[in-house]
């Protein structure tokens, strides 16, 4: 299956996140786009990774993409390394996307960081023709395959945006795909331990935000992005 989007997450619920109402947007134009989670949240606070494999299921049916994986990495403890690059390679080369989506190159956790960079690495990587992949279960070997642009969305820290993608029609599908994590955010019938993003006031930062970014480029919501290489236009009009 070939995919124009893939988007991947250190943990279930960063893409919801950090770039949801434009991957509904995407949907909404007929775009086929996956999600690939790199660990399965079992250090987070709250919930259990058992928890998180059904809310992260309930948000990919509310989102509308085709497909959504767990590569099942150590949360907390993966590495940008051979071994892990090797499997994102291969989810690169077995839906061969034309834009891959992943973590902010900053952050306060320490897995966004290093899978911004680990997927970024890995998506240079699955272009070279003499690294050899399979898929587990799958004699066939894998074709190169480089996306041809890679976009980091933001997360916790207020990032400068490189380029925002005006959401507004699609940010009420981002705050209930948000949601489906009932475990990890905003319930007032929750006996869980309080986090930093459990509160009311981060469901309802997440929408400021999203305004926030609105506001400068003249729209009501948008998501940001930024980028490792220049972006280039065919023409000055082609910038709103």
């Amino acid at each position: 299956m070939k995919l124009d989007i893939l988007a991947f997450g250190a943990h279930p619920d960063d893409v919801e996140l950090g770039c949801s109402a434009t991957l509904a947007k995407e949907i909404s134009n007929g775009k086929k786009i996956g999600i690939v989670d790199l660990t399965r949240g079992e250090l987070g606070t709250r919930g259990t990774a058992e928890i998180r494999d059904a809310e992260a299921a309930k948000a990919a049916k509310i989102l509308g993409v085709v497909v959504r994986e767990n590569l099942e990495m150590a949360d907390g403890f993966f590495v940008n390394d051979k071994v892990h690059q090797l499997q994102i390679v291969q989810m690169l080369r077995k839906y061969r996307p034309d834009v891959v989506l992943c973590n902010a190159i900053d952050d306060r956790h320490i897995d966004h960081g290093k899978g911004s960079s680990l997927v970024s690495d890995a998506c240079f990587l699955s272009g070279l023709v003499k690294i050899d992949t399979k898929l587990d279960g799958d004699g066939q070997w894998q074709e190169p395959w480089r996306p041809k642009r890679v976009y980091h969305y933001i997360q916790w820290k207020n990032l400068a945006p490189d380029f925002v993608v005006d959401v507004t029609a699609c940010i009420d599908k981002k705050i209930e795909a948000i949601e489906a994590y009932s475990s990890q955010f905003y319930d007032p019938k929750s006996k869980e331990p309080e986090t930093p993003i459990s509160s009311k006031n981060f469901i309802e930062s997440v929408r400021y935000r999203a305004r926030d970014l609105g506001r400068l480029v003249g729209v009501e919501y948008a998501e940001g992005f930024t980028v490792e290489r220049c972006a280039a236009v065919d023409s000055l009009y082609d910038l709103k």
